[in-house]
């Protein structure tokens, strides 16, 4: 076993702060109001926040060390069906898929939820459909997200929410 410091503060803290601000806003605050913009506003800082570290932070937080990589994320699929384990250091080829869908998709909520409330968009049937069906989007893949890292975590032996605690991986 080799004990590896894979998520710094900064990543650790976007992570449980975003979950935390899209919780509330999903199913604590009334949407359209004052709580739910700012809560809105709060997570459209963090991502942005996320996105210059991702270009500046330590290795594991680069985005070049984790590319959307479609090839290597049927490699990891191919892995999992033929039960062949191969723990990854950071980011799993699967999982970078699955961080940028959420980012990607949030950035999504954050715009048409901006655009709501301004004169020009307010009102408009097709933005607010939109907001709506990716919440709807990013609470399914919170899911998905939840139960792929439970199960590789038992698959690979190694557990991925404690290292999303602590900062560090211990890898077989």
């Amino acid at each position: 076993m080799r004990k590896l410091y894979v998520w710094d503060p900064l990543v650790r803290a976007f992570h449980w702060a975003l979950v935390a601000g899209l919780i509330l806003n999903m199913f604590v605050t009334n949407p359209g109001k004052t709580a739910h913009r700012w809560l809105g506003y709060g997570v459209l800082t963090l991502i942005a926040l996320r996105l210059v570290w991702g270009l500046i932070g330590p290795k594991f937080a680069r985005f070049r060390s984790f590319p959307p990589d479609p090839a290597a994320a049927l490699d990891h699929a191919r892995e999992i069906v033929t039960g062949r384990v191969h723990p990854h250091e950071g980011h799993s080829p699967l999982g970078a898929l699955m961080v940028y869908n959420l980012l990607a998709s949030c950035l999504i909520i954050g715009l048409t939820g901006w655009m709501l409330t301004t004169l020009t968009w307010f009102g408009v049937e097709w933005v607010e459909d939109l907001h709506k069906a990716f919440v709807t989007w990013v609470q399914l893949c919170a899911v998905l997200h939840i139960a792929a890292v439970i199960f590789e975590s038992r698959r690979l032996r190694v557990n991925l929410p404690k290292s999303m605690v602590t900062g560090y991986k211990t890898l077989p």
